[in-house]
């Protein structure tokens, strides 16, 4: 029912994508996604190049759907980034999404390739940036989502419609959105489709430990934090010890160097994979207020459509 010009350039029947998130799109998840009739991305930051590898060829032993790689323009390592690219197009894949820094200097060398690029981005500007670059759609992040969500606090109401104004590729909505109500509310915007990332997380398919899921559906909407904001970043994340513990350091002034013990990967396992929630920040949400219950990927998506159909159908007889 719902077509739009991002199921026309992916080829997926829902207008939906799995959000690329570290350590846990692994292709078990996004096969999931893309199974369900969504878009899933395997997360490239937390691999190794031959990790990559292996990930892209299991995501296409489960599925026969379509399915894309995340790519983080920005890594302690400078040569990841290459490595990345070199491996998505040596196994062939036709859809990556970029992330963080400018794809300009990637977006040739990827559409050699025949590779579709997607970019995400927190603003509008951004958005126009990329578009010049010769990408073929932007997500935009909005106040809302779990992550580095950019300076300008702008919500996705506000958003959307100013980069569907701006833009002629296709934008998809990512921040709030858990049901049928916020993907209707997507589309109504202008949004040719929507990313999801963390109402995956509470899905059976989702590597986290059952304690982290637990934990993640006790989550009210006010639960989350930014953290970084001292330097010039927005990093939303869920409240916690080690959240609280990077609030009162940027009180006193921190420096990266200095917070990277508290959001490096080493934490971040132990909070996703090791029943400790209290040590490392982790991104989060402000939808995990609306998440009540663990599900597969295919009920997930299936929900929210089905909802979204019944509010039009509502919409159209009222």
């Amino acid at each position: 029912m719902f077509k739009t010009r991002l199921t026309e350039l992916l080829g997926v029947e829902h207008p939906i994508i799995g959000g690329a998130m570290a350590y846990l799109s692994t292709a078990e998840l996004a096969a999931a996604v893309s199974n369900a009739g969504g878009f899933g991305l395997i997360a490239g930051v937390t691999c190794t190049r031959d990790e990559l590898r292996e990930q892209i060829r299991a995501c296409r032993s489960l599925t026969d759907k379509p399915f894309g790689v995340n790519i983080a323009l920005i890594h302690r390592d400078p040569d990841k980034i290459n490595q990345d690219i070199d491996v998505v197009v040596e196994e062939r894949v036709k859809f990556v999404e970029t992330t963080a820094l400018s794809p300009e200097p990637y977006v040739k060398l990827l559409k050699e390739a025949g590779i579709t690029v997607l970019h995400k981005c927190a603003t509008v500007r951004h958005a126009e940036s990329a578009e010049r670059a010769g990408v073929d759609a932007v997500t935009l992040v909005g106040y809302e989502a779990a992550g580095h969500t950019g300076l300008d606090d702008l919500p996705l109401s506000i958003m959307i419609p100013l980069a569907v104004d701006s833009l002629k590729i296709p934008v998809i909505a990512a921040g709030g959105v858990g049901d049928g109500r916020a993907f209707v509310s997507a589309l109504a915007l202008g949004a040719s489709g929507v990313q999801i990332g963390t109402r995956l997380m509470a899905s059976h398919e989702c590597p986290a430990s059952v304690t982290f899921k637990d934990w993640l559906l006790q989550t009210q909407a006010t639960d989350t934090i930014y953290v970084e904001r001292s330097l010039n970043r927005a990093y939303r994340v869920r409240r916690n010890e080690a959240a609280e513990k990077v609030l009162q350091l940027e009180k006193k002034g921190i420096t990266m160097a200095e917070l990277l013990p508290f959001i490096g990967g080493d934490r971040l396992r132990k909070v996703l994979f090791e029943d400790d929630v209290e040590a490392g920040v982790v991104p989060c949400g402000q939808v995990a207020g609306l998440i009540d219950e663990v599900m597969s990927v295919n009920e997930i998506i299936d929900r929210i459509i089905s909802q979204a159909q019944d509010i039009v159908g509502r919409l159209h007889s009222s």
